[in-house]
């Protein structure tokens, strides 16, 4: 049975996170996960500094890709990015019986009215990386928020009702 794989995250303010993988022939694999949704796989031979652009895919194609090597732990490592940024917090906000079951994520404006970011969703045993405004809320969703305190304190009370 083959170990854990050593993942290295890097923050990249204003476009994502960029996740490294150490590959067989010595280079790393480079995963950016834009803010936009969108991602872009890239491989260094030497300097991580210097990759060279292999792919670029949209949310869907990205979340096929995902559906067939395997979701990531999404909450636990957006958890592990707020630490490293001051004042930004991870939550997780349950979507209760209410307003919001049933309807598209975009009509609960919560990035517009809170300034929070719903990075995830958590659906049961399923992932939903990235929701788009057009992902469907379900009662018992968990909501994975990155903001402020109060920006998370804002979604829970925006999705109560």
């Amino acid at each position: 049975m083959m170990g854990r794989m050593d993942v290295n995250e890097v923050l990249l303010p204003g476009v994502g996170l960029r996740y490294e993988i150490p590959v067989a022939d010595g280079g790393l694999l480079g995963v950016v996960a834009r803010r936009d949704g969108e991602f872009e796989l890239m491989l260094a031979d030497d300097d991580p500094d210097e990759p060279r652009p292999l792919l670029r895919l949209r949310r869907d194609e990205a979340d096929a890709l995902a559906g067939i090597l395997g979701a990531p732990r999404i909450a636990e490592r957006f958890a592990d990015l707020t630490r490293e940024v001051p004042g930004l917090q991870a939550g997780q906000v349950e979507v209760p019986e209410g307003p919001y079951g049933g309807r598209p994520l975009g009509q609960t404006r919560a990035r517009t009215l809170t300034g929070a970011s719903i990075v995830a969703i958590v659906r049961g045993e399923e992932v939903i990386p990235s929701p788009g405004p057009e992902t469907v809320l379900a009662a018992g969703d968990v909501l994975v928020v990155i903001g402020t305190a109060d920006g998370i304190a804002a979604v829970e009370r925006l999705v109560a009702g």
